[in-house]
């Protein structure tokens, strides 16, 4: 899978995607990642790629031309066009049914807006979703394009040992996930459940559904009526 991140701030998101297990991805190839300078798209001598908003308001909007020109920089070879995503606080929030879908896609063109957002025509040209990471604002699209990145590039095949890494998380299958013990057995006056030490593997998965179904029942009841369980 490729995924390109069209961001003001290549080396922070940059930074971040060359560590730790999608950083070990990127370099023996199971999954493509880049980020893009929307700045070096720009078109006046000052390299600006804002303005203030028609109709007045506060902030400044992005330009539509700088981001589409970078657009049609890095993906002119493309054999198709990849699945655009777009930031934003007004998008469909993202959940892990979202992010598995996005992992079978070949490529992903992930755009961060700043200040008050990018221009509408921009949208309307070449965004095929908006999505956003939470009820909330950030200063910048760079934080929820990571979470993106990671949530889709961690269920791409060999990124993860196997599927059973993440098929057994929290939200992967309408459950929050059971608890998670290590040694030692005891601990500060706590010890591991006997059912885990037992070696009766299924014992061990009825507990574990179980705890499931308890904890999401005490913390999302949202997600056991949608879920079936």
């Amino acid at each position: 899978m490729r995924i390109d991140i069209a961001t003001l701030f290549p080396e922070m998101c940059g930074a971040y995607l060359s560590e730790s297990i999608i950083g070990r991805a990127r370099k023996s190839g199971k999954i493509e990642v880049y980020c893009h300078q929307i700045r070096d798209y720009a078109f006046d001598r000052h390299n600006r790629v804002d303005d203030s908003p028609y109709g007045g308001g506060m902030g400044m909007v992005m330009k539509a031309r700088p981001i589409y020109d970078c657009y049609k920089s890095v993906t002119k070879d493309f054999a198709e066009k990849p699945h655009v995503v777009y930031m934003s606080p007004k998008g469909t929030v993202l959940t892990q049914k979202k992010a598995a879908g996005l992992s079978e896609m070949p490529a992903l063109f992930i755009i961060c807006g700043h200040y008050e957002g990018v221009d509408q025509r921009l949208i309307d040209k070449i965004v095929d979703e908006e999505i956003s990471v939470g009820d909330y604002v950030l200063t910048g699209g760079e934080l929820p394009a990571l979470v993106l990145t990671d949530a889709v590039a961690r269920m791409c095949g060999g990124v993860l040992p196997s599927p059973e890494c993440f098929e057994e998380e929290s939200h992967y299958n309408g459950l929050l996930e059971y608890p998670h013990y290590t040694r030692p057995e005891e601990w500060e006056g706590m010890k591991v459940p006997d059912v885990l030490l037992s070696g009766n593997h299924a014992d061990i998965k009825k507990y574990r559904h179980n705890e499931a179904l308890r904890i999401t029942s005490q913390r999302r009841p949202d997600m056991l009526e949608n879920s079936g369980n």
